[in-house]
């Protein structure tokens, strides 16, 4: 797959990356340029499951997802095309490791004009798509999921604060953190 975007994007101009989640607050990536981007057809949702990063094989975390549907508000890197290959290698090996995600090039708009970004989506008829969780079912993850990189609350936590902080919101992550700021004062 890797092989494919690399060749989907033919290396002749600067690379593009969407970042949506972990990637706006831990790029981990030298970049040229940030800017913000809103891309159509796609919305951010706490429903993928994550079994390494957030979580554990046997009590499973959360992370981000692209679902189609709507409208997302994130960001999206420039990266000089003469790395571009080089930070894409590194990139996949990140986001790519479990071969979850469902890579595709998006326009994705900018103050500055359209660009076309690479972004990791996420099918509905994927094995990590959580489907529809209840209240319940996220409180029980929030309290108890954590995997290598720390708990799934911490990762929501970071990921609103870097949203709020490119001046984005995110009304449903908002609500999701809501509930244990509720049972927080409750207990």
């Amino acid at each position: 797959m890797l092989e494919k975007a690399l060749a989907e994007w033919g290396g002749q101009e600067d690379l593009w990356i969407f970042g949506y989640g972990s990637l706006i607050w831990r790029p981990d990536f030298d970049f040229a340029e940030r800017r913000p981007a809103r891309v159509h057809g796609w919305h951010r949702a706490l429903k993928m499951w994550s079994r390494i990063n957030r979580g554990t094989p046997e009590r499973p975390g959360l992370v981000f997802g692209l679902l189609s549907g709507g409208c997302c508000r994130g960001v999206v890197f420039r990266v000089h095309r003469d790395r571009g290959a080089e930070i894409l290698a590194g990139l996949w090996s990140r986001e790519m490791a479990t071969a979850v995600y469902d890579p595709r090039w998006l326009p994705a708009e900018t103050p500055q004009g359209r660009v076309r970004a690479l972004a990791f989506t996420l099918s509905r008829k994927s094995p990590s798509h959580t489907g529809e969780l209840t209240e319940e079912e996220y409180r029980a993850i929030f309290a108890l999921a954590s995997g290598i990189y720390g708990t799934t609350l911490d990762y929501a936590h970071r990921t609103l604060e870097e949203l709020r902080r490119h001046d984005i919101r995110d009304r449903n992550l908002e609500k999701l953190l809501r509930l244990i700021q509720e049972d927080r004062e409750q207990a």
